[in-house]
């Protein structure tokens, strides 16, 4: 008859030594892979988001830079060519309204504030008819 230390647990499993601790790091190197591509991503999407934001904000600013140039035409009379300039938490709007004669140039400018900065231009050249109706030909947007 054997003895009891011929069957021990510990000469059975000799052959599997380490091989639990082999697949636990295979498993953390894994893990911690995963958790890296993950965090790589949400960092390309939160700057992909930035640019979005800003790209909006530079936008909507020149829009507005243009529309408060373009209120001259109505207050301010034929002669006058005013320049304005409105910094706020969002940016900076630039508003110019150049008009020699009937015919008008509206240049607005946009700049973002934040951590990435954009600019845009919207420039809107119309006319103003005798009767004080005001016709735009056309605008161009640039960022």
């Amino acid at each position: 008859m054997r003895s009891i230390r011929f069957i021990s647990r510990a000469r059975r499993t000799n052959g599997q030594r380490g091989f639990a601790l082999a697949i636990a790091i295979i498993l953390a190197v894994l893990y911690f892979g995963m958790i890296q591509l993950l965090l790589v991503d949400a960092s390309r999407d939160l700057a992909e988001a930035r640019r979005f934001r800003a790209r909006v904000i530079a936008w909507t600013l020149a829009e507005n830079a243009a529309e408060r140039s373009a209120y001259s035409i109505a207050t301010l009379g034929p002669a006058s060519m005013p320049t304005l300039t409105v910094e706020d938490e969002h940016g900076i709007m630039r508003g110019q309204l150049m008009k020699p004669g009937k015919n008008f140039r509206l240049v607005g400018e946009g700049e973002s504030k934040g951590v990435v900065k954009v600019t845009s231009t919207v420039t809107v050249i119309g006319r103003v008819e005798d009767d004080g109706t005001v016709y735009i030909d056309f605008t161009m947007h640039s960022n």
